[in-house]
């Protein structure tokens, strides 16, 4: 047993195979996801190494990036080899990567297509496995000046505090407004609440020569645009 343990220790690997002097000659950009995970999670088990338990980790999800970051720290722990510190760190560092994400969409601020809002808010909300709504606060050159949750959970009129979208619209100045909210399920069919959200919100806003420009259904992968469907 100890001289299987030993096989699997990163330590006996040649150097070329350690993803930590991998990344250190080579290059971040020469490792693989598995490698890059098993530099974070350090140890492997009895039987696999870091990067074979990373590998293994990375194929019960398709190898997508994405479907890990949303697994939970007991799905992660069920893995013989991660215990909840190993997890964490996982998490972690996914929870960053989407962070960087978001805020690499922020330094496109100006908004030029329901494209663009696609960008902007599928780092933030594209992703949750609960619903949120947001708005997206324009000036007269269509960039953002701030953005702001609305709720969070679920949408039904009553959560809609128009008076608290239109006072924060007039303390920055906003001429334009963006609706964008996620559909967790994976939908892009407006709901009828969508529906009645965006009209009670157009037609306050219309009163202070406000703009409702859009309102998006995001998901992970795609989105439903109101005003590219001419249902706004």
């Amino acid at each position: 047993m100890e001289n299987k343990q030993k096989a699997f220790s990163i330590k006996n690997w040649s150097q070329d195979d350690r993803p930590r002097e991998k990344l250190l000659y080579k290059g971040k950009a020469a490792l693989s996801d598995a490698e890059l995970v098993a530099i974070l999670i350090g140890s492997g088990n009895r039987e696999e190494s870091a990067v074979a338990l990373c590998k293994r980790i990375l194929s019960s999800t398709d190898n997508n990036l994405s479907a890990l970051g949303k697994m939970s720290i007991k799905q992660l722990t069920d893995f013989k080899g991660i215990g909840e510190a190993k997890a964490i760190t996982i998490i972690a560092a996914l929870e960053l990567g989407r962070r960087r994400r978001g805020e690499e969409a922020l330094e496109k601020k100006k908004i030029t297509s329901s494209k663009s809002v696609f960008e902007l808010m599928q780092p933030i909300i594209g992703e949750l496995e609960h619903e949120e709504f947001w708005i997206i606060y324009l000036n007269n050159s269509n960039k953002v000046i701030h953005k702001n949750q609305l709720s969070k959970g679920g949408i039904t009129g009553t959560l809609v505090d128009v008076r608290l979208v239109l006072k924060n619209a007039l303390e920055v100045g906003a001429l334009g407004l963006i609706l964008a909210h996620n559909h967790p399920s994976g939908t892009l069919r407006p709901s009828e609440a969508d529906k009645n959200i965006t009209q009670k919100l157009k037609t306050a806003a219309q009163s202070l020569d406000i703009k409702v420009l859009d309102h998006l259904i995001i998901t992970e992968k795609a989105y439903f645009s109101f005003a590219d469907e001419n249902v706004l």
